[in-house]
């Protein structure tokens, strides 16, 4: 099987994170929703924003961004190869409890 080229020393780009996570249809707009500035990463304790669909993304990275007036928070689990069913891309997440 060959290494998938979104996967780089691991981590894997936020657009085709959230594209294959099912949280928007297509990469264009993932990208698009990324470059408005409107997701929140969380690593290691650092909170910044995302602003360019290439950011990497990593295992145990929480993310907090609203589509629809919903709020999401979730932690990634998984990259994934492929954009698979709503099973599949499940198994890249966690969801996290929103605190108020």
């Amino acid at each position: 099987m060959a290494e998938d080229p979104a996967i780089i020393d691991g981590a894997t780009r936020a657009d085709v994170w959230l594209w294959r996570a099912r949280f928007f249809k297509t990469r264009t707009l993932a990208a698009a929703f990324i470059e408005e500035g409107r997701i929140r990463l969380t690593r290691a304790g650092h909170e910044s924003r995302i602003d360019k669909p290439a950011r990497p993304l990593k295992t145990g990275d929480a993310l907090v961004f609203a589509i629809d007036a919903k709020l999401i928070a979730v932690k990634v689990v998984a990259f994934g190869e492929r954009r698979g069913p709503p099973k599949e891309a499940r198994a890249l997440y966690s969801r996290l409890e929103i605190s108020s």
